[in-house]
């Protein structure tokens, strides 16, 4: 019984060490090593390209972000200056005409609110479109960058044919 464990287990480990072997490889030519060279040149420069666009497309998703945020916030600001001056108006109003003047105070306040939450929905589309146009040219760009490095492999793959 052992002595047939030990076979298979022989076996099997000559199994595995023949699997490994590898194939033979056929020399390099100076024109394959150069299409390499060149192939591994363009991708770095298409790699090095697509990591600027997205850069780029950052930055400009960021600057979108940040002029949103303040044209909100001077609307949120204007709208509660002109609540201020309507609120003032009503304290100096006489008794009779206080009814009128806080109706007036109020009708102002919905305007004001009214017009700064558009602003923040322009600005919110705004940032929204740049958003979008920053993935199209990460996109565009990583579709750039996967073709230099597939015409780079048939470059090495025709020089190797050669």
């Amino acid at each position: 019984m052992n002595k047939l464990l030990a076979s298979l287990i022989a076996t099997l480990f000559v199994g595995v060490a023949a699997a490994q072997t590898p194939a033979p490889v056929a020399p390099a030519t100076p024109a394959v090593v150069k299409a390499e060279a060149k192939a591994e040149k363009s991708d770095a420069a298409a790699v090095k390209s697509e990591a600027k666009v997205a850069a780029k497309a950052d930055a400009k998703v960021v600057k979108a972000e940040a002029a949103a945020t303040e044209k909100t916030n001077k609307a949120d600001a204007k709208a509660a200056k002109a609540k201020a001056k309507a609120d003032a108006k009503v304290a100096k109003a006489d008794a009779g005409d206080k009814a009128k003047a806080t109706a007036k105070a109020e009708k102002t306040a919905v305007n004001a609110d009214t017009k700064a939450a558009t602003t923040a929905v322009d600005a919110n589309a705004k940032v929204n479109s740049v958003k979008i146009d920053a993935t199209a040219d990460k996109t565009k760009a990583k579709l750039d960058t996967n073709a230099v490095k597939a015409e780079g492999k048939a470059d090495v793959k025709a020089a190797a044919s050669k």
